[in-house]
């Protein structure tokens, strides 16, 4: 079904999320070396060797695509489609020891984000989607099964989740999760890329984040479109490179907005 050539690229993105998960876990409540980039933002030699072999795996397989990672310059290709790569999404959740930290693989064509991986390594679980092709997911070597969004119609019913509470102070928008929180069922701070994980399989009915770079938004569209449910910037435009996120089930979309609107495009310090 669907597109051949993005099919191809999104079978490769699977199996390389897998092995760079199982990479990853090599290092996985170990005594690893924190260092930190120009941003303040933490790094390990996990998300160096994991972005260097993904690399090295997808040149080999199509050496004509560009790739954009989080940790190493780009690398400029001749064809139409760009991988873009967070080999840890949640470096400060791994170097902890919590297992809600993920690989994130996605794939552009035309600079259209139209394939997305996300790989849990410590729990072993994955959720991957190439538009037009619904979204999957799979625990362990298990029954690879549909990805569906949840279908409860208020966010009373659910549960919100956020990554970084003090994030939101970060660009004054403290009200957004007060707002959000408080209107949800239960909130709970299982972020980074797991939390748009739990809405992409019906697990939970928001997750936001009020800054995002764009290896951490790229795969999560296709992801959650593909799942029934949204990914948009918080005006509710569907984007990856609104520099936030904002996923939903569909149904609570409007009802989500009504909060975040006023604060959409607000300066980021």
């Amino acid at each position: 079904m669907g597109d051949i050539e993005l099919n191809r690229r999104l079978e490769l993105a699977v199996r390389l999320g897998r092995a760079a998960g199982h990479l990853v876990l090599n290092y996985f409540r170990k005594d690893v070396e924190v260092d930190r980039k120009s941003d303040d933002s933490p790094v390990t030699i996990a998300d160096r060797e994991a972005e260097q072999f993904l690399r090295r795996e997808i040149a080999a397989s199509f050496p004509e695509d560009s790739i954009l990672g989080e940790e190493f310059p780009p690398t400029e290709g001749t064809s139409e489609y760009r991988w873009i790569l967070d080999p840890i999404d949640g470096t400060k959740t791994f170097v902890l020891g919590t297992p809600f930290f993920g690989t994130l693989i996605a794939v552009q064509k035309a600079e259209a984000s139209v394939a997305g991986v996300i790989e849990l390594p410590a729990l072993n679980e994955r959720i991957y989607a190439s538009l037009g092709d619904g979204a999957w997911q799979q625990v362990g070597d298990g029954p690879i099964e549909r990805a569906r969004v949840a279908t409860a119609k208020s966010l009373s019913d659910g549960l919100y989740v956020t990554t970084d509470v003090a994030a939101f102070a970060d660009r004054a928008a403290s009200a957004v999760h007060q707002q959000l929180e408080s209107a949800a069922w239960i909130g709970r701070t299982w972020g980074d890329c797991y939390g748009y994980a739990l809405v992409a399989t019906g697990r939970a009915l928001v997750m936001i984040d009020p800054i995002m770079s764009l290896w951490d938004t790229a795969a999560l569209l296709p992801i959650l479109k593909e799942a029934g449910g949204t990914f948009t910037d918080w005006s509710g435009q569907e984007t990856v490179e609104g520099g936030e996120g904002l996923a939903t089930n569909g149904h609570v979309l409007a009802e989500v907005l009504k909060i975040t609107q006023p604060h959409a495009g607000e300066s980021q310090s």
